[in-house]
């Protein structure tokens, strides 16, 4: 003998495409912009994202939530926007200046910080809402300063929460570039905030 589904859960299985818009393309657009950094081809995204999810409509069977599904679906889109960005580790004018940038901040010698450039703390555990907000403006403004793997390899990384295998495989990066990469990101964003925040 087989149990029915009851009427609740063959509403669960169900999606409600005319209510996508009112109820996610906030999230996704945030969701977006914040791994982007681009409005116009975050707002794009969304569309593309609600598009892609009317098109494969079929193929939700309620296993996840609606917000869960169009959010993997939207972070495919930006994973593919992301190696259409970055083109391996070919050296070009962004990343050159960018590596010049850090010439100075370690010894040559023993490869420590040098002392005009020792990290400092950055004041970022502070409960005021305010401190914070204005904080995360900074360093969204030091995110679009990266050239666009590093910003990449960072999202990816750091947003999004993927491991380093993967992010190797989609960009097409050696694991001994992918670290470097991370590192001179890191650097870099910390020398932008000490610059700008501190």
């Amino acid at each position: 003998m087989t149990d029915k589904p009851s009427e609740t859960q063959i509403q669960k299985n169900t999606a409600d495409p005319v209510n996508w818009v009112s109820n996610y393309s906030d999230y996704l657009f945030r969701y977006a912009i914040t791994r982007l950094n681009d409005q116009e081809q975050a707002r794009d995204l969304v569309q593309e994202t609600f598009l892609a999810a009317l098109e494969k409509l079929e193929q939700f069977k309620g296993v996840s939530s609606e917000k869960t599904w169009l959010t993997a679906i939207i972070k495919n889109k930006i994973i593919d926007v992301y190696r259409k960005k970055s083109s391996g580790l070919a050296k070009n004018a962004e990343t050159e200046s960018a590596d010049y940038d850090q010439q100075d901040f370690f010894n040559p010698d023993d490869g420590h910080w040098n002392v005009q450039h020792h990290p400092k703390e950055f004041g970022i555990e502070h409960e005021d809402h305010l401190i914070s907000k204005e904080f995360q403006q900074v360093f969204q403004q030091c995110m679009q300063k990266l050239p666009a793997l590093w910003f990449t390899v960072f999202s990816m990384k750091h947003l999004d929460d993927e491991g380093t295998e993967f992010i190797c495989s989609e960009l097409k990066l050696t694991p001994a570039n992918f670290w470097v990469i991370i590192h001179r990101t890191k650097v870099s964003l910390r020398s932008c905030l000490q610059k700008n925040w501190l």
